[in-house]
């Protein structure tokens, strides 16, 4: 089959001649023409011509390449390269580059030397009857004209100088032709007063609307503007509103379409210098502290979950005291929060009272290595949509957005987040940017993306949480990172965090399973601790500071707290000395064993309560002190004092009067106070939500060119006249043919080896055009080879509505 090597007469027919490498690139930077795969070349042209299609591939254009489609849209259609040219001054270099890429993406076709912007980005770009266009131009003079009288027509061409004419036609192609001439333009301008020059030099780079004063209401425009409305250099636009027409202003343009025009992208230099082990040293420390705060959350949420809004997220007061916890400022206490969210590690626990807490899978990430854990964390990062930094701001119907509520999700989040690691990554190794040479180059590449504040928000996140994450350190990619933001695939992307996960594991501190023991009852760890060591040493002694190592601090509380969890004094003997470096120093073991030695002494159950003890003379101690007052204490018996509070309140106060009490039920017996740290029902992590369709991989490009381009030869190959007797196919049906001579037909097809154009309707009732090469018939069915499958097929007779020969190819 031959192709016209004349140019192409529709979008169709540009991509119908493309190769398919080429489709390939256009499914790719528009991943939302494939759903569904379009049946022929016609309906991808269609789809791709649609309006929310069009925006949203406008929206992906870098700033000089929507600057070029930008000036095709006031530009004549089709538009002589030459005179795009001369609207881009400054830019010819970068001209075809943008052109390439504005036909790649299906928005311009025709020849290269005059090309031609889809229509509807035309309507998207370009000026309306009332409305400029992004070049800051107005309408042409025959849009804003449109609907001036024939009689008004004629006073515009004597006013500029022109003999009249017979027709408001000829009218205004002789006014078109004066302001498209640019000397006798020029001429006309340099008649104009000097007031009449402010006027246009206030119009002529936009917006090119205004509106007269209002001492003019009802009465003559000031005389500046009268002259200018007189020969047409302004016309009305309604009520007291003119607009300067889009000839008059590219004169006094000098021809720019734009006032700056920005051809090639802004540098992002290394203004910072460090040594890569210093870079990577310090990321992999950060990346040590990022592990052990979301550590303390899951602890703090295990032991005290926060309650659950009634409308979704976590309470501001929640919200302050997780910070105070974590001793971390708001912002980054909500981060963290928001990535152990999004990580499946945080979640609601379903329950009538909604309350966050831990997941179970967390603690089956508090037993992964930590470049694990660390792994578990980056990948959650790159993929969220969700922006931590908006907790605290409010929507469009001005209510407070809360972290872990609804409003956060932002769907340009991980594409700008992969764009800030990418520029980080073409960057020599330490090398750091400063975060405005980044916003900068996030504006040009994507001017249309998002808005300002939101870009300039998630650039300035995305530097700070890298920085916490241990993505980088002191502004620059750690080296073990530097896979990170080639990965665009999910497979990639597991592949690329597993390989930094590796990188990593040798800079991290190997966890310890003893402390250094010290005489002023403290322990110090001087790095992390095993799992099972952090947990005991945690309910043994309170934390008293955290940094390169941790301090411990063993009080009578504190050891008390273990005591209550069903540890003796001979446990707690033992562990310290099997986890200690040094000999247990005498006033610590001398602590342990009389806190050992008073617990329990008392014993407190539900009367109200009562107090138990076989010390007589404790019991009176207690009666006599005036702090156990509130309690309204009384002896029913010499070892037993009753009190009209209820246990809990009576164990803190007889704690808080310096006693050991312990807890006893019903039977007498001790009762254990473990702290039962709250989990979740088993929970999976929330999907980010998705921009639009994923990007398609290789595999799915190739099937579905293969696809279109057999679906196309289905619809545009020609074929034979039908047999005598037999239905043609209506123009854009499928073929209709009686089941004799489909039979026939298929039969002469297998013979002659010779493809057909057939109509089939499958089980589902959906109809299709495809071209076959029978192989077989046989038993009520033809095998194929199907040119849109690409793959042999059987066909059930009964279901083929028709079939035609094809055409021999001249």
């Amino acid at each position: 089959m031959t192709r016209e090597t004349g140019a192409p007469r529709t979008l169709a027919e540009e991509l119908r001649g493309r190769p398919d490498d080429a489709l390939g690139t256009l499914l790719r930077a528009r991943p939302d023409l494939l759903t569904p795969v379009p049946g022929d070349l016609t309906q991808l042209a269609t789809r791709a011509a649609t309006r929310a299609s069009v925006a949203r591939a406008v929206e992906r254009l870098d700033r000089f390449t929507l600057q070029t489609a930008q000036a095709l849209a006031v530009a004549p259609d089709p538009c002589p390269y030459a005179e795009l040219a001369a609207l881009l001054p400054g830019g010819e270099r970068a001209l075809p580059r943008a052109l390439a890429a504005l036909r790649d993406r299906a928005l311009v076709w025709g020849p290269k030397d005059r090309p031609r912007l889809v229509r509807t980005a035309r309507e998207l770009l370009a000026a309306g009857p009332s409305a400029p266009s992004p070049t800051g131009l107005g309408p042409t003079l025959a849009e804003a004209a449109a609907g001036t009288s024939p009689g008004r027509l004629q006073e515009l061409v004597t006013g500029a100088g022109l003999p009249t004419t017979h027709d408001p036609v000829s009218a205004l192609t002789a006014l078109t032709e004066l302001f498209t001439d640019g000397e006798r333009l020029a001429d006309l301008l340099a008649r104009a007063p000097r007031a009449a020059h402010e006027v246009l030099a206030k119009l002529v780079w936009g917006p090119p609307y205004g509106t007269l004063g209002a001492e003019t209401d009802g009465a003559a425009p000031s005389p500046p503007v009268r002259w200018l409305l007189d020969r047409g250099l302004l016309l009305p636009a309604g009520g007291r509103t003119v607009v300067l027409p889009r000839e008059v202003a590219l004169h006094l343009r000098g021809g720019r379409a734009h006032r700056a025009l920005e051809p090639d992208p802004p540098p992002v230099p290394v203004r910072a210098e460090h040594r890569p082990a210093t870079v990577d040293a310090s990321a992999a420390g950060q990346a040590f502290t990022a592990l052990g705060t979301v550590a303390d959350l899951l602890d703090a949420w295990g032991a005290a979950p926060p309650p659950v809004l009634r409308a979704g997220g976590l309470g501001v007061r929640d919200l302050k005291r997780t910070a105070a916890t974590l001793d971390l400022p708001e912002p980054v206490a909500a981060f963290w929060i928001e990535l152990a969210y999004a990580a499946g590690l945080v979640a609601s626990d379903g329950e009538t009272d909604e309350r966050y807490a831990p997941t179970p899978a967390a603690d089956a990430w508090l037993d992964q290595p930590p470049q694990d854990r660390w792994a578990a964390l980056v990948a959650a990062w790159l993929t969220a949509t969700r922006v931590p930094g908006l907790a605290g701001a409010r929507d469009g119907r001005g209510r407070t957005l809360a972290a872990l509520g609804p409003g956060l999700d932002r769907t340009a989040a991980p594409v700008l987040r992969r764009r800030v690691l990418e520029l980080l990554a073409a960057l020599p190794a330490g090398g750091a940017p400063h975060e405005p040479d980044l916003l900068a180059r996030l504006r040009w590449e994507r001017p249309l993306r998002t808005s300002e504040e939101l870009r300039a928000a998630l650039c300035a996140a995305t530097v700070r949480e890298a920085e916490l994450l241990g993505v980088t350190g002191r502004g620059a990619l750690a080296a073990y990172a530097r896979p990170l933001p080639a990965a665009r695939t999910g497979a990639e992307r597991a592949a690329a965090v597993e390989s930094a996960a590796d990188g990593l594991a040798p800079l991290l501190p190997e966890p310890l399973d003893d402390v250094l023991l010290q005489a002023d009852l403290t322990a110090v760890a001087p790095g992390p601790l095993r799992r099972p060591l952090a947990d005991t040493l945690g309910m043994l002694a309170d934390v008293e500071s955290k940094g390169g190592a941790t301090v411990y601090r063993f009080t009578p509380d504190s050891v008390r707290r273990a005591l209550d969890a069903g540890q003796s004094a001979a446990d707690v003997h033992a562990f310290l000395a099997a986890h200690s470096r040094t000999p247990v120093p005498q006033p610590l073991t001398y602590l342990v064993d009389d806190v050992a030695r008073r617990h329990g002494r008392l014993r407190v159950g539900a009367a109200s309560s009562y107090v138990r003890c076989d010390d007589d003379a404790l019991l009176a101690e207690i009666l006599a002190d005036k702090r156990s007052a509130p309690l309204r204490p009384r002896l029913l018996a010499p070892t037993v004092l009753a009190a009209e509070a209820d246990p809990a309140e009576l164990l803190a106060t007889l704690r808080a009067m310096g006693y050991a009490p312990a807890a006893e039920s019903a039977d007498g017996d001790v009762l254990l106070a473990r702290a039962a740290a709250h989990r979740t029902p088993p929970r999976t992590a929330p999907e980010p939500v998705s921009e639009g369709p994923p990007r398609p991989d290789d595999t799915l490009l190739a099937a579905a060119v293969r696809a279109v381009r057999a679906g196309d030869l289905a619809a545009t190959a020609p074929h034979a006249a039908a047999r005598p007797g037999a239905r043609g196919a209506p123009p854009g049906g499928l073929p209709r043919t009686g089941a004799a001579d489909t039979l026939a037909t298929m039969q002469s097809a297998v013979l002659t080896g010779s493809p057909v154009w057939m109509g089939y309707v499958n089980a589902e009732g959906a109809a299709s055009q495809r071209v076959i090469d029978p192989v077989r018939v046989e038993g009520g069915f033809v095998t194929a080879y199907d040119h849109t499958a690409d793959e042999v097929r059987t066909f059930a007779l009964h279901r083929v509505t028709g079939v035609a020969e094809l055409a021999e190819e001249a």
